[in-house]
């Protein structure tokens, strides 16, 4: 299941960097600089970050399941569960 997350979370990185306010913002929420975000892409923690910062903007989070063409809530799940913790309810 992980591994699907993972692929969630590269796919929403690749929305938020498609509007560069919304990419800066990212990086001042997480502290990385652009390169540092590339190399740490195959690290749970950073993906997990990706998530967490859509589920902290529910409109962003929003924008992103549409254009992913998943609900909302599956962008939640991936984020609790990359991050280590239990998921509740299930994806819709």
């Amino acid at each position: 299941m992980l591994e699907d997350d993972a692929a969630l979370a590269l796919r929403a990185l690749g929305w938020i960097l498609s509007d560069e306010p919304r990419a800066e913002r990212l990086l001042a929420l997480t502290g990385l600089a652009p390169d540092e975000l590339r190399a740490s892409l195959g690290e749970q923690a950073t993906l997990a970050a990706i998530l967490s910062f859509l589920t902290a903007h529910e409109n962003d989070l929003v924008a992103c399941a549409d254009a992913l063409q998943v609900p909302p809530a599956a962008l939640a799940a991936a984020a609790e569960r990359l991050e280590g913790q239990p998921s509740e309810g299930t994806i819709a």
